[in-house]
């Protein structure tokens, strides 16, 4: 490695104790005249001539003068050393291994690490070169690896004056790691309460060197330096700083070092002074002497003056102090602002305290404060819009101040006597002519109207606004506030409030109701350009509907309006809605066609036959399988069932030659399986034929429930699709299939329609007394006949003729079949008999279930026809009692006994039918009768078994379809009643039992985890165990899984702490806090005394300064607040060992801070002086020589000196040049 000076410790002694004499003789003799005029640099050395070409006999070659040889290159980023480790300082030295083992991986650490690229190579001597190339740092970092990781490790030491340390580590221990890179070496300081002075190194032995030699160094510089604390009084720091830090600057300027004198605000009396020795000394003894100065001749005077009139004494930023001390060289102290003393101090010459006076009793006077009455709500009219009236005024009186209080009725004025008069008649003539032509009132409205009036994008109220020339302040939601303010002219105003009045009131009438709509379905009742919802809207004009945003993934519908027309349109959207289920179905894109048919036929045809669902086809030519089906959920199930066997019969890709093919067929189905099946078959084509029906005959074609049309098609394989009712031709029927299957379809459906057309007449005999059943009803039955029967007519005899002979007319088949019905209704008339069955009238509304369901299922199921009785009244008067009897007689009429056993009129069910479907079907009935079974819960169990709300009972009747009654509370009862049908009960009973289990588990639970504990605890230690923002507390709440309560404010007992929990856990919490509370009690605090100034740099941005010191002393420390007595007092906390190793980082801290403060402050007072006192120290400094050279062209010659102002002799960079004309031409270079 490169060698180095090394500062041995012997010449480091002899440095610290001084100069030799002979030098210390000939530096205070200083320079001589001679030696200055040699020390000037020849015009040569200061401006070194351009290089010039020389001829030679290798060739041609560039002089080398001064100027070429001052010029550096440019270096590259990447730079290259070459570091050298002896043999016998090698850590690793099997030389069988170079290239491997533990060396190598080293090597490709270091490389990872620190980016640097390293090459390894041996010497002969069996030294190892290394060369590192990279980036600067990357290098310097390698090779401190390079010596700690591959090299072994000598150590020594070096001593140095403790109060040295902290320059070596240097501000944040930038300066020790900068050191440590530097040299590759690893420093070790003794902490400050270690009494060692020794520093110690470890590293290679030339880092070693290099290291001491640096540290050495550093110590060196700082026995040069000094620090002086001076004690002044502070009432005669003025007279140091003198007006503006005049004469403090001068001081500073004469001696070289660095005053620094507290500001008026910091309550301290100490001078700091730094710099060299001699400097310090200097500066000490002219700061004694003025101070010796004024404390013998400076007399006081003390004046009163108003405590509203200190402020222009003091002047802006204390000018006027300064100005009143530089005049007269009298300082004037003003009591704090916080003290109610109005007594001003007047310190100085004694001849010169008169002027003083004068001037501080002028500048007192010189400010007045007057103040104008004006209601609050003017006060934005006076301003007006962006300040502009009050900017007229205030640019005509610039020194008058107006201030605006909010809330209060007047404006205060302040500023010269004659301008505040002024500005005083301007604003009341302003003020007389608001009051005049303005007005305001307040109305109460809800909060939660504001919004509404407002309106969307402010909509409403800037409408109110413009129309009656008002402005309206309505509160922000934070402030929830009622009243709402309106000001302006006072017809407007009252128009305004009228208005908003009607709004509220409307308003208060109307309902807001949330529907839940998933947003999926949004678009579609909106519809494309909004054409749906339009209709929905105009349909219901009174209520607003709003969509929440599409962003938002909201689910809610907003309807707001009266309250009859929110239930209206809440319960049409939800009919929409109903219809709105959809389903995507997974079809191959190449089917799509043939599933759609020649104009939609065949798939309207599944539209209409699965009751009006909507199916979509993606566009054609996209190639998406997917087609959406919406509608309601059974008849968009049937819809996909249909398309899917449509899809089966479909061939997708026919590829062959003439008469035989080879297909692939892919058949989709609602599983999401995909089967391909590959085989051979004859060509076939989608073949579509038609035919033509009168329409009544084709309900009959199609059959009850679709039967006679099923059979065509389960037999031929042909699908066949009739018309709608919006076709216009309403004869014609389509067959779509493989032409042998549209041939056999077409044929049976031409013979049956053949056979229809073949008109018959036939007769039966019907007993007169049926023909009321057939009649009734204007000729329902008869009706039905003819729609399903192919339109075949049926006549009865009149009435009252007694015949029995009933004709039938119609096609052969049609009489046939409505012939047969006949006389199925007939048989079944005949034998039809009438039951009752008795059920209590409580029951019939469960036993008819929602909308009469069930009831309509057993009628369907049995064929049977029920009658449910009238409901009894139960405000209807009981019967009169009987009158009295004489003699077994009342009045004269003998009546029967009622049977108190007899069923009641209201419970009697009736149906009728044939007898064993009527009996199945009073089966059914009383299987539907709930049942009542009763359930022993605890008491206490109940109010969980009902959950918050009833939420908890909600889903088990939900669950298992049955009603759950909790007994009121007052009756203390543990019967809970379950009602539902039979087969409901077990299940329900089985999981309330299984919710008993539960809680009664969750009981015995909480019962074992309430166990509570108390320990005292002193108060001032609870911040401790809770922690910063609760973490310590928190920390043991989770641990050990209890909740811990610290006592209120207001408790009796402040030190009693309460734990909760399950107890061995409780225990450990409270062991936790003991352990604590045992650590804090062996704590002690420390008050030292800090620089207030270096508080906020100690401390660190939000805090990050002062939590690591506490992090890393494991201490913590209080800073005085504001406004404290002592605002220098520091409080620190913590382990005996640990408090002082804390105070000695701050002291050492505070030290190394406020030789920055010292420095800063000085600095802004030299940076800041007042113009006149820049201008004497220019006058002091002489005039400048600027630069001078010897043997300049212009003093041996004719030539001109240079003009030094002249742009053109030195131009600035970037900017243009004048140059001066002349007869010959510009100049050329």
């Amino acid at each position: 490695m490169s060698s180095v000076a090394v500062l041995t410790q012997e010449s480091f002694n002899e440095h610290r104790s001084g100069l030799l004499p002979e030098q210390s003789r000939a530096a205070a003799a200083g320079p001589s005249a001679g030696e200055d005029e040699d020390a000037l640099p020849t015009y040569k050395e200061a401006f070194p001539p351009l290089p010039e070409k020389a001829a030679s006999p290798e060739g041609t070659q560039e002089t080398v003068n001064a100027w070429t040889s001052k010029i550096r290159p440019l270096k590259s980023s990447i730079i290259t050393q070459v570091f050298h480790v002896p043999l016998e300082e090698r850590k690793y030295k099997d030389i069988n291994q170079f290239g491997e083992g533990d060396q190598a991986k080293v090597c490709v650490d270091i490389m990872h690490k620190t980016g640097a690229h390293l090459e390894l190579s041996l010497a002969k001597d069996q030294g190892l070169s290394i060369m590192v190339s990279g980036k600067l740092d990357a290098v310097m970092k390698a090779r401190k690896e390079i010596v700690s990781r591959l090299q072994t490790q000598a150590s020594a030491t070096v001593g140095i004056p403790k109060e040295h340390h902290r320059f070596v580590i240097g501000k944040n221990g930038e300066k020790l790691q900068e050191l440590e890179l530097k040299t590759a070496t690893k420093i070790q300081i003794p902490r400050p309460d270690d009494p060692s002075n020794q520093i110690k190194i470890s590293g290679t032995k030339e880092g070693l060197e290099k290291a001491k030699h640096e540290i050495l160094l550093i110590s060196a510089e700082q026995d040069k330096r000094a620090v002086e604390r001076v004690n002044i009084d502070k009432v005669y720091h003025p007279f140091i700083t003198g007006a503006y830090n005049k004469l403090v600057g001068d001081m500073m300027q004469e001696t070289g070092a660095r005053i620094n004198v507290p500001p008026p605000s910091v309550n301290k009396s100490e001078i700091v002074i730094t710099g060299e020795k001699e400097q310090v000394a200097l500066a000490v003894a002219m700061i004694k002497k003025i101070y010796e100065d004024k404390k013998k001749n400076a007399t006081t005077i003390a004046v009163e003056v108003k405590k509203s009139q200190h402020k222009y004494v003091i002047g802006p930023k204390g000018n006027t102090l300064q100005e009143i001390l530089d005049k007269t060289g009298v300082s004037v102290e003003i009591p704090p602002s916080d003290s109610s003393s109005e007594t001003v101090i007047l310190r100085g010459e004694p001849d010169r305290l008169g002027q003083a006076l004068t001037e501080v009793y002028a500048k007192a006077n010189s400010y007045t404060v007057s103040s104008v009455s004006a209601s609050s709500w003017l006060h934005r009219f006076i301003i007006g819009k962006k300040g502009q009236n009050l900017a007229k005024i205030t640019q005509q009186m610039p020194k008058v101040h107006i201030e605006f209080t909010e809330g209060e009725d007047k404006i205060t004025l302040e500023g010269p006597t004659k301008d505040v008069q002024m500005v005083q008649s301007q604003i009341e003539a302003i003020v007389t002519d608001l009051v005049s032509r303005m007005d305001y009132a307040e109305i109460s409205v809800d909060p939660k109207f504001h919004r509404h009036l407002i309106g969307k994008g402010g909509v409403n109220i800037n409408r109110i606004k413009e129309l009656h020339k008002v402005t309206v302040r309505i509160p922000p939601d934070n402030e929830k506030s009622n009243l709402i303010r309106i000001e302006g002219d006072p017809q407007g105003v009252q128009e305004a409030k009228k208005e908003l009045l009607e709004l509220a009131s409307r308003m208060e009438n109307e309902r807001t109701k949330d529907l839940i709509i998933e947003q999926r379905f949004h678009r579609a009742i909106i519809g494309q350009k909004g054409e749906k919802i339009k209709e929905v809207r105009d349909k219901f004009p009174e209520v607003i509907i709003n969509f929440p945003d599409p962003a938002q993934k909201s689910d809610i519908v907003q309807l707001r309006g009266p309250r009859t027309e929110v239930e209206k349109c809440s319960k049409f959207m939800q009919k929409i809605v109903a219809e709105m289920v959809k389903i995507e179905v997974s079809i191959p894109s190449k089917l799509h066609n043939s599933l759609i048919g020649s104009k939609g036929r065949l798939v309207r045809s599944i539209m209409e036959e699965c009751g009006g669902v909507h199916i979509h086809f993606p566009t054609e030519g996209s190639g998406i399988d997917k087609v959406t089906i919406r509608g309601p959920v059974e008849e968009v199930e049937k819809a996909k069932q249909q398309l899917l066997g449509l899809a089966e019969e479909k061939v997708l890709m026919v590829v062959g030659t003439k008469n035989c093919f080879c297909a692939q067929l892919v058949i989709h189905y609602h599983m999401l399986r995909t089967i391909k099946i590959i085989f051979f078959f004859q060509q076939t084509k989608s073949h579509t034929a038609e035919l033509r029906a009168k329409p009544e005959y084709h309900k009959f074609l199609i059959g009850k429930g679709g039967g006679n049309i099923r059979k065509v098609r389960d037999s031929t394989g042909a699908r066949i699709i009739f018309p709608t009712s919006d076709d216009k031709d309403q004869e014609l029927i389509t067959v779509v299939g493989t032409e042998e299957a549209v041939q056999e379809a077409q044929k049976e459906l031409e013979e049956l329609i053949k056979s229809l057309d073949n008109v018959v007449e036939d007769t039966m005999n019907v007993d007169p007394k049926h023909h009321r059943y057939f009649v009734a009803r204007r000729g329902q039955v008869l009706r039905d006949l003819a729609d399903e029967y192919g339109g075949v007519l049926v006549s009865f005899p009149r009435t009252g003729s007694q015949s029995e002979k009933v004709t039938l007319k119609g096609a052969k088949e049609c009489v046939e079949a409505a012939k047969k019905r006949m006389q199925e209704i007939v048989e079944d008339l005949d034998a039809q008999v009438t039951i009752e069955c008795v059920i209590p009238q409580k029951f019939h509304r469960s036993i008819m279930g929602p909308k009469g369901s069930r009831i309509q299922q057993i009628t369907r199921d049995h064929n049977v026809q029920i009658k449910f009785p009238e409901r009894e009244d139960p405000q209807a008067a009981p019967p009169a009692e009987a009158p009295i009897q004489e003699n077994g007689e009342a009045n004269g009429e003998v009546k029967e006994p009622v049977d108190p056993n007899a069923p009641k009129k209201c419970d009697v069910i009736v149906l009728s039918g044939r007898k064993e479907r009527c009996d199945a079907a009073v089966e059914a009935l009383k299987a539907l009768v709930p049942v009542t079974i009763e359930v022993e819960v605890p008491f206490e169990l109940h109010r969980y078994i009902i959950g918050q709300k009833g939420s908890g009972i909600r889903k088990m009747m939900d669950e298992f379809e049955v009603n759950i009654q909790v007994p009121a509370p007052d009756q203390q009862s543990d019967k809970i009643s379950i009602t539902g049908l039979a087969h409901h009960l077990d299940r329900a009973k089985e999981g309330l039992l299984e919710r008993v289990k539960e809680l009664q588990a969750e009981q015995e639970d909480r019962a074992l985890r309430s166990f509570k504990l108390t320990i005292t605890v002193d108060p001032k230690y609870h911040p401790k165990i809770i922690g910063r923002k609760g973490a310590i507390i928190t920390n043991i709440r989770t641990e050990h899984d209890v909740n811990i309560q610290f006592p209120e404010k207001n408790d009796e007992n402040q030190d009693q702490i309460t734990i909760t929990g399950y107890e061995h856990k409780a225990i450990a919490a409270r062991d936790a806090i003991k352990a604590i509370v045992d650590e804090l009690e062996e704590m002690i605090s420390e008050d030292i005394t800090l620089d207030s100034r270096v508080h906020a740099r100690i401390i660190g941005a939000r805090g990050k300064g002062i939590r690591k010191i506490m992090d890393e002393f494991k201490v913590d420390l209080r800073f005085p607040q504001s406004g404290a007595a002592d605002p220098n007092l520091v409080t620190v906390t913590g382990r005996p060992e640990l408090v002082d190793e804390a105070i000695d980082h701050l002291l050492n801290l505070e030290e190394e801070y406020m030789a920055d403060v010292v420095e800063n402050e000085a600095k802004m007072a030299y940076m800041r002086p007042s113009g006149g006192s820049a201008a004497a120290m220019e006058e002091n400094r002489g005039p400048s020589k600027g630069f001078v050279v010897r043997e300049a062209p212009w003093t041996t010659g004719n030539e001109k000196a240079p003009d030094m102002t002249s742009s053109e002799d030195f131009p600035s960079f970037g900017a243009p040049v004048t140059t001066k004309t002349s007869p010959w031409g510009p100049k050329r270079f």
